[in-house]
């Protein structure tokens, strides 16, 4: 293909699956009013959906107390309940304090290493929020205990993914396989590729940095990074994404890629001839990277 109609269809992919949020840094609308990123830690998101109407919010992985509570002041909210995605304190250190203050009902995995859960969930359970129905998805590999949330709204689908699905990238295999957190991936990215995807950390640059190193000769890869290193250079938040922008950028759901699975193996010294045994070996490179 010539250079410039590579660039062009470059270019059509990008404006096809790429959601641009800058006009939005402050806080994205879907059918709940708006849904906005609390800060938290060093790259934390503590994603708040709210009901402008009812003057409600709910959280999701509220590892820390404070900013929630400052932001609930802020916007004169109540808080309606809290979701959690897996075990990790800097998901769940918050989950006590906020419950306890406004008697909200907390909603997460079967685990009773995670206290204060009040509604264990687990695949094909479903909940109504806002108006919304959000169902239940188990997604071990970061985890074994990970869940999503995804509902397909009147306006846009949702996922609320916690540490599976990163920015061009994954979680990494705390507790997981390979296989269990490739499972996982595919069964988010059968999503619709509008699907808004909230993950719940800012390590969008880091992880293209890497996604570039895997496919340097990506075109879609190359725009993008672009794009989202003008957004932190503005202080806005890189997130959410979208499935189909994770689809043509993120090597983690590209595994099947044999330009991707050929430089994976030359990089790991492996024979790769499967999306298994690729996704194991550019995991692996990731953690060293």
């Amino acid at each position: 293909m010539p250079q410039r109609a590579s660039a062009f269809a470059c270019n059509a992919l990008i404006s096809l699956y790429y959601v641009d949020f800058v006009r939005h840094f402050r806080s994205t609308f879907t059918m709940f009013d708006r849904v906005h990123p609390i800060p938290a830690f060093t790259d934390n998101y503590i994603w708040a959906l709210i009901d402008t109407d009812a003057a409600e919010a709910c959280v999701v992985d509220p590892g820390d107390a404070a900013p929630v509570l400052e932001f609930l002041v802020s916007e004169k909210l109540s808080l309606r309940c809290i979701l959690i995605t897996h075990h990790h304190p800097d998901h769940t250190g918050g989950l006590v304090e906020l419950s306890n203050r406004f008697s909200a009902p907390v909603y997460g995995p079967r685990n009773p290493r995670i206290v204060g859960i009040t509604h264990p969930l687990q695949e094909g359970d479903e909940l109504e929020l806002f108006g919304a129905s959000f169902s239940v998805l188990e997604v071990p590999g970061h985890t074994l205990d990970h869940i999503a949330y995804y509902s397909t709204t009147p306006k846009q689908p949702v996922l609320y993914c916690g540490d599976t699905l990163f920015a061009a990238g994954c979680g990494r295999l705390f507790e997981g396989t390979p296989q269990q957190m490739l499972v996982s991936l595919n069964k988010l990215s059968s999503l619709p590729p509008e699907t808004l995807v909230y993950c719940t950390h800012e390590y969008t640059l880091a992880n293209l940095r890497f996604a570039l190193a895997a496919e340097p000769a990506n075109m879609a890869l190359q725009e993008r990074a672009e794009k989202e290193q003008q957004k932190r250079d503005q202080g806005i938040p890189t997130l959410p994404s979208n499935i189909g922008l994770e689809l043509a950028t993120n090597p983690f759901l590209r595994c099947e890629n044999q330009e991707l699975r050929e430089r994976v193996a030359g990089q790991s010294q492996l024979s790769l001839d499967n999306a298994t045994s690729t996704f194991a070996a550019l995991r692996q490179w990731k953690d060293n990277f």
